[in-house]
């Protein structure tokens, strides 16, 4: 087959995966509702004239309406500049987490797929080590090990977030590397790095993709869940989930209920949209689920 015929086919089957993500409706939805709500956060200075860290005493408490459509918190700041601008942070950690562990568990999970031997059984064996333990537990553990702070809670999703990726990759290559196409490139005398990244790599990236998209949802929520008990993001720095442990106490859920309840909808509609997302993208590029 030429260079050209090959392009083609690549195209129509482009076109073809793409239509089928059209039809599929919460796959659009889940789109949109990712869309929206990413855009909103990194238009935020467009969209509100306040800082989500300017204190205004005057405007304490205040419900939603008028200048503040969200209202303000008790200590007077804009609860939409919160959102927004929480946003931004949140979504950051968990999809950088979710893109070191992707690119972590692509190298290892390549390499040991490729060649096995004594490199794979050392692998396999820290992935069950790291998966004997729940995730959010192993997760509280590195956090009290390595400190508060943004870059630390990304190394933690990162090392707690490449097994998936992992077994992924490794189960693909292990049926991949003995195909007829792999068989060629070694008579043709390529070098294995080549085969590894440019020839079976491609191969295996879909399953890869859904992944990061599940790990990006899941650490957002991680992210959430630690804040929320103190153990995420310093309190200072706006996320969504500081945003809801400011408003844990019981006066606040009863009283100001427009303090938790937008990042709260916050939270559920992008992770919503993620796995909508995500599972569209499942249904489009792993031939198991068409």
């Amino acid at each position: 087959m030429s260079e050209n015929e090959k392009k083609i086919v690549k195209s129509s089957l482009a076109k073809e995966n793409f239509y089928k993500l059209l039809h599929n409706r919460l796959a659009v939805l889940g789109f949109i509702l990712m869309f929206v709500i990413l855009l909103a956060c990194i238009m935020a200075p467009l969209l509100t004239p306040y800082s989500p860290t300017d204190l205004n005493l005057r405007h304490m408490g205040k419900p939603p309406g008028g200048e503040h459509p969200f209202g303000t918190d008790k200590l007077g700041r804009d609860v939409f500049a919160r959102v927004l601008y929480g946003g931004r942070i949140s979504i950051a950690i968990g999809l950088s987490g979710a893109l070191g562990g992707m690119i972590l568990g692509v190298i290892i999970g390549s390499f040991c797929g490729y060649y096995g031997g004594w490199l794979d059984a050392i692998f396999v064996k820290i992935a069950e080590l790291v998966s004997v333990f729940p995730q959010l537990l192993l997760v509280m553990v590195m956090r009290v090990i390595l400190g508060e702070g943004i870059k630390n809670l990304i190394i933690i999703f990162v090392f707690t977030g490449w097994i998936a990726t992992f077994r992924l990759v490794r189960g693909r290559f292990f049926s991949l590397r003995e195909e007829s196409f792999v068989e060629a490139c070694r008579a043709f005398g390529i070098r294995s790095s080549s085969i590894v990244f440019r020839h079976i790599l491609p191969n295996c990236l879909g399953p890869v993709i859904v992944q990061l998209t599940l790990n990006t949802a899941g650490f957002i929520l991680q992210e959430a869940a630690l804040s929320f008990i103190g153990m995420g993001v310093p309190s200072g720095i706006p996320t969504w989930g500081n945003i809801i442990n400011a408003a844990k106490e019981l006066l606040n859920i009863t009283n100001y209920p427009w303090l938790w309840v937008p990042p709260g909808l916050a939270i559920a509609f992008f992770v919503l949209g993620v796995n909508f997302f995500g599972d569209g993208l499942r249904d489009v590029l792993d031939p198991k689920q068409q």
